[in-house]
């Protein structure tokens, strides 16, 4: 497997960052495209800036079907795609500004998932036993998480793209404490892309639906907890501490399955 490298994340950030530029660039043209009601150009413009946001569709979608709380053979991505186009149309008018343009889009399709995806039921063992579980525990688990699908590994190529997070990334982000550094470094010396990422999307995938998309929207996404706060329609304590959570949770998994050797 190809092991992560400083240069893979910084084009990982620098192509989110570009992404993000380029979004909030589209913002005048839309807004002069939906006063002049050219809905074929506006559409035409706006599908270029969904790039990020199918992907999130896309995986939420993937997760909802191993879960059972979407039918299997009945939705596709583009049909919550195709609903997007004529929301973001209407309702363009509510976007005050070029930088609320990427937040508001997630934001609207967070809105038709949640309004098709069916109330996840949680069992809260997973996480009441995640200090307790043994290495050999963990192993299996994952055997099980990869022999079902594993969340939304059930649309895995519509997924794999280079804006992917990497793993230093990853893991820059739960570990950010210095006392926590030596772990980080072995996990990034022993563990490959593939590795580390199935870990993460296990942990993520037995974790509440809240604490997982707001951890995916910081770290895959980059957005700020100020804009989850708003795509989720939540306060912003309360999404800070469910991030905080699911770092937590996160980083104990690696703790209990990759202990540091005494």
């Amino acid at each position: 497997m190809k092991k992560t490298t400083t240069m893979d994340t910084l084009k990982y950030h620098e192509s989110n960052k570009a992404f993000n530029v380029f979004v909030a660039s589209t913002f005048a043209d839309l807004k002069r495209l939906k006063k002049e009601n050219n809905k074929a150009a506006f559409n035409e413009l706006l599908l270029k800036t969904l790039h990020q946001v199918r992907r999130y569709i896309v995986s939420r979608i993937g997760t909802a079907l191993t879960k059972g709380n979407l039918p299997h053979g009945k939705y596709q991505p583009d049909d919550f795609i195709d609903q997007l186009f004529i929301d973001v149309y209407d309702h363009f008018d509510d976007v005050k500004n070029e930088m609320e343009l990427h937040p508001w889009l997630f934001k609207k399709a967070n809105e038709l998932l949640e309004d098709t995806i069916t109330d996840e039921e949680f069992d809260d063992h997973f996480l009441k036993n995640i200090d307790d579980y043994s290495k050999a525990e963990w192993d299996e688990m994952e055997e099980n998480f990869s022999t079902d699908g594993g969340g939304d590994y059930v649309m895995v190529e519509e997924l794999d793209d280079i804006s992917y997070p990497k793993n230093d990334y990853v893991l820059n982000h739960v570990f950010i404490e210095d006392r926590k550094q030596k772990l980080q470094d072995k996990l990034d010396r022993e563990l490959d892309e593939e590795d580390l990422r199935r870990h993460v999307k296990m942990v993520l995938h037995n974790l509440p639906l809240p604490m997982r998309t707001i951890f995916e929207l910081a770290t895959e996404y980059e957005f700020t907890l100020g804009e989850i706060a708003e795509i989720q329609n939540e306060s912003l304590d309360q999404v800070r501490q469910l991030f905080d959570n699911a770092k937590k949770s996160i980083e104990l998994s690696f703790f209990n399955r990759y202990t540091i050797d005494k």
